[in-house]
């Protein structure tokens, strides 16, 4: 059986483009004991996939060149060699940018269709969904009657952060570009405010949204935004450091904070969070958002680009804010 495979070639300088992959196709391997075979049908395309491709010490290794581009994939199970997942079972795991891959079973977890589409998995009940509920609920404490200010706010992470600071009784305030994602943050998802950092002033709109200050900011853009918001932050406020989008495809040194002495003033924490630690709270988590999703008050909403072909050019959607909710490849 053959298997199409998207490999790293090289390491991009500022954003990937098609010089940086490989497409290959190579011979699917006999299973050992306790593997998989997985028929990959949906993969997540993440931001963090940007910074996995860099040289350099991380949270987690890079990916080697000549290797298959790590990301997350749900898919159905064609043959297995161990005991507790059957053929025709679908699971989550990392399985990388390919239709076929053969993993041990302990990497993977399964899936229920019938619960949700298999691609929501990749997005509210996935890795962004986790990333935004134990960055929010653990690191960000909301509490009721606080404002939360969250950046990137209609993707697939921010919007998951909003949604859940309503729940907790917050006032919420997202930012995002232009007018289409503001009005689904507002209109759709009930967001108090939104901002549009493509066509307002962000410093003047946030006063105006914020009139008590901000209690919380999850941010997942970095550069001018988060220096912005620091300005505008309130007594023990908390700003979770979760992504720095506007910063990955930078030929140039990361732009820092030069705002950083309103931590201090206000004796505010900055605190980053990187979703795999907290692994071992998955289930729970996944069974509450689950929960609020059959109620209605968790609303996802994805993005699905089809074809393995087209790997490269989905990616960039993720930077150039082409993409409405949580951009998936459907591999057909």
């Amino acid at each position: 059986m053959l298997n199409k495979q998207v490999l790293l070639k090289s390491r991009p300088n500022g954003l990937p483009n098609e010089n940086n992959w490989q497409f290959v196709e190579s011979e699917v391997a006999e299973l050992e004991a306790n593997q998989l075979l997985v028929k990959v049908e949906y993969i997540s395309l993440d931001p963090a996939m940007r910074g996995w491709m860099n040289e350099g010490k991380s949270y987690i290794e890079p990916v080697k060149l000549g290797e298959v581009m790590r990301a997350g994939t749900v898919g159905k199970v064609v043959k297995s060699t161990h005991k507790d997942i059957q053929v025709g079972d679908n699971v989550y795991g990392h399985c990388g940018v390919q239709e076929y891959a053969v993993v041990p079973a302990k990497s993977v977890h399964k899936v229920d269709p019938n619960i949700a589409p298999l691609e929501r998995y990749l997005g509210v009940l996935g890795m962004p969904g986790m990333t935004g509920y134990f960055g929010l609920l653990n690191t960000g404490k909301p509490e009721a009657g606080e404002t939360l200010v969250v950046s990137g706010a209609a993707g697939a992470v921010g919007s998951v952060v909003g949604q859940i600071a309503k729940l907790k009784g917050c006032r919420v305030v997202g930012i995002a570009g232009g007018p289409e994602k503001c009005d689904y943050l507002v209109h759709e998802l009930g967001f108090d405010a939104a901002i549009d950092y493509k066509n307002q002033d962000v410093k003047s709109a946030l006063k105006q949204a914020c009139p008590k200050g901000i209690d919380i900011y999850f941010d997942n853009v970095g550069g001018e935004i988060l220096d912005t918001v620091l300005t505008q932050i309130r007594m023990k406020a908390r700003i979770v450091i979760c992504g720095a989008i506007s910063q990955y495809n930078n030929t140039t040194p990361v732009k820092g904070p030069a705002n950083y002495l309103s931590l201090l003033v206000n004796r505010a924490k900055m605190e980053g969070i990187v979703v795999f630690d907290n692994a071992a709270s998955y289930p729970q988590a996944a069974m509450e958002m689950a929960g609020w999703i059959s109620q209605g008050k968790l609303k996802a909403k994805e993005h699905v680009v089809e074809g393995l072909e087209n790997f490269p050019n989905a990616l960039l959607m993720l930077f150039n804010g082409e993409n409405k909710g949580k951009l998936v490849l459907k591999i057909i």
